[in-house]
């Protein structure tokens, strides 16, 4: 696809009156899920740093801080689609916050973002670097995630959300910079912003260095970071977007997954599991995409949509090629 996923226009589907009134902001359930994922690191945080240096508390707590310092991404997410706050300054200031406290700039993905939104799977899309090309077999995809475990790949994400790092479009075999395809104004926003990032992560370093607690900073907060962050990521956006066989539209260039309560909390945080339904109402704030997923099913906006349990998913990313079909 190039350009514009919107071309054909599946958004006529709903009422012009529906799709307004789920796209209004909620800055009282926008702060609440913030809240929530404060709340739950600050309680693992406390626990671990009470037992300190009990290894099965601390590696529990480190998968726990892992998997919502995740989902402030993803909430960093809503805010590089401006659905956090109608106020853009506030928008952007709690979104900044969210990404730069896990050493990633807001500024910067929101470029890369809009890229990924208008050419999904085409040949600027710089997200295919991380999803396309599967299924790779089981093998592939189970050495890529204990290579995230490890922390060896962590170095690509901070190279590419900080330094605009080219990444290879698996499907053209291409290098995107996505920050050479902005405009000037987003790309000084993207380069301040970066710095900003920057000299706040070697402020922190100094300082835990000089209160004696830089072990528990690098192990409780770094540690996670580079190891379940990563791997989270990984397996999300595959599961979005991996072993899709029709490029042709989003409603089968993205996928959604339903599973278990506990299964979303962990991998799919704020409904980021309504894959489809965000790529084709991406205005709509992530508290009202279950809602926008029963107005499109109920008009069979989504007949023909990859809209699997993630087990199903799970057995497509993980197949051989050759056991694939269309």
């Amino acid at each position: 696809m190039r350009g514009e996923e919107f071309k054909d226009d599946f958004r006529k589907a709903l009422p012009k009156e529906l799709v307004q009134s789920l796209t209004r902001r909620s800055a009282w359930r926008a702060s609440a899920a913030i809240l929530h994922d404060v709340a739950v690191i600050a309680i693992a945080l406390t626990i671990a740093l009470y037992f300190w240096p009990n290894p099965v508390i601390i590696a529990v707590s480190v998968f726990i801080i892992g998997t919502r310092q995740h989902a402030l991404f993803v909430i960093a997410h809503e805010a590089a689609h401006y659905l956090l706050y109608e106020r853009r300054g506030l928008n952007d200031l709690v979104g900044r916050a969210c990404a730069s406290v896990q050493g990633l700039s807001m500024c910067t993905y929101r470029v890369i973002h809009r890229l990924h939104h208008n050419n999904l799977y085409g040949e600027l899309d710089p997200d295919t670097a991380l999803h396309g090309g599967y299924p790779r077999g089981k093998a592939y995809l189970v050495k890529k995630l204990l290579k995230d475990l490890s922390g060896l790949t962590a170095w690509k994400t901070y190279a590419y959300f900080l330094g605009g790092a080219p990444a290879l479009n698996t499907a053209t075999n291409v290098a995107v910079r996505p920050l050479d395809d902005t405009s000037e104004k987003l790309r000084a926003e993207a380069k301040r912003d970066r710095n900003v990032v920057i000299a706040f992560h070697l402020l922190l370093l100094v300082f835990f260095s000089l209160t004696g607690t830089l072990a528990e900073y690098l192990v409780l907060w770094v540690l996670p970071l580079v190891t379940v962050v990563q791997a989270i990521l990984r397996l999300r956006a595959i599961a979005e977007h991996g072993a899709t066989t029709d490029f042709s539209s989003p409603l089968t260039a993205a996928r959604t997954n339903v599973a278990p309560a506990w299964l979303e909390w962990l991998i799919f945080p704020h409904q980021v599991n309504y894959h489809i339904e965000h790529h084709l109402y991406a205005s709509v704030p992530h508290y009202n995409l279950p809602a926008l997923h029963r107005e499109m099913a109920a008009r069979g906006v989504l007949d023909g949509a990859e809209l699997v349990p993630f087990r199903l998913t799970l057995g497509k990313i993980f197949a051989a090629r050759a056991d694939v079909r269309p």
